[in-house]
């Protein structure tokens, strides 16, 4: 039985500490920070889990952290606004070049692909 916590299914056979991590937006500080808040044993295993601590789980993490869709909303709707107000980072994005001032001479290949073949290069 997979529990379900903000649209994130969590595996069965990890600790609570790292399944947790399995959700969109919360990292390993951020897993810790909630169970300690909760006050559920990190190392507890998710099966081993009650109704009473996922319920308490899902209140915690629904209730106090944006996560998952609305997290992705957020984050789509912010680059969105850097490309309207034609900003430098906004431009960046729309270009397809790295934001946060990475060199483009040798690398970046990953924001801007492949690189663009050459006529009579022989391979």
């Amino acid at each position: 039985m997979a529990i379900r916590i903000a649209g994130a299914d969590l595996p069965d056979n990890k600790r609570l500490e790292i399944a947790l991590t399995y959700i969109y937006g919360i990292g390993r500080s951020l897993a810790a920070k909630i169970l300690k808040e909760t006050g559920i044993d990190p190392g507890k295993k998710v099966r081993d889990l009650t109704e009473s601590e996922v319920a308490e789980l899902r209140k915690e993490i629904e209730g106090k952290y944006l996560v998952e869709g609305d997290l992705r909303r957020k984050i789509r709707s912010d680059i969105q606004r850097l490309k309207d107000i034609n900003c430098y980072r906004g431009i960046r994005h729309k270009v397809g070049l790295p934001v946060r001032g990475q060199r483009t001479r040798a690398n970046a290949r990953s924001w801007k692909g492949p690189r663009p073949s050459k006529a009579g290069k022989r391979r």
